[in-house]
């Protein structure tokens, strides 16, 4: 088999599809093109053509991966379950993790740190709430704690604002219902009376 003609892909930008005889056979992203050296003309055998097509693939998964990463920061498990979401087999995912971890796109402690930073940034929220968000994110107890220990807002004072943000709304007038609503959002009990006898 002979490569016939090499052509970038409409949808995907630095990405090329590979023909071999005038039919389609694989697709690759430019830096595997260079590092190949594919070119017209190129004779490439029965052997070769399984190899380049699991090449492919695996180019595929990996660049994949990697656009995931750089939408925003990523936990570990979070790209995990990307992969697994993708059908991308446990030894080929384990090295594309490492691979982004690496290049400093997969690290759960800065990770964690962005996501309080974050939430702290966009609502007023508990270090209960943070703790089990983090939790969901399967990091380990170890990252959790020295995040929230890096956390500066003082729990009693995100309290107030929230306390002073229900208080006007009508719905939360009544003391106990917004004592309850407090509550489920993580706060404890007495930081609860403590903020609203000081608010």
């Amino acid at each position: 088999m002979k490569i016939t003609s090499i052509r970038p892909q409409q949808k995907i930008k630095n990405r090329y599809s590979i023909y071999c005889d005038g039919q389609y056979s694989f697709s690759v992203s430019e830096s595997l093109l260079l590092e190949q050296g594919f070119a017209l003309g190129q004779i490439v055998d029965g052997d070769n053509l399984k190899k380049f097509k699991q090449m492919s693939e695996d180019d595929k998964a990996y660049n994949n991966a990697l656009r995931y990463a750089v939408i925003r920061n990523h936990s570990v498990w979070e790209m995990e379950h990307y992969l697994k979401r993708k059908n991308v087999g446990e030894n080929k995912s384990d090295i594309i993790i490492s691979r982004l971890t690496k290049l400093g796109l997969l690290d759960d402690r800065n990770f964690a740190r962005n996501w309080v930073e974050n939430r702290r940034l966009l609502k007023t929220i508990s270090k209960r709430r943070l703790e089990q968000e983090l939790r969901q994110k399967h990091l380990s107890n170890e990252i959790i704690k020295e995040a929230l220990g890096e956390d500066e807002a003082k729990e009693i004072d995100v309290l107030k604002l929230l306390i002073e943000k229900k208080r006007q709304q009508s719905s939360y007038q009544d003391k106990t219902k917004l004592m309850g609503y407090l509550a489920r959002q993580g706060f404890s009990y007495d930081d609860i009376k403590r903020a609203l006898s000081e608010v």
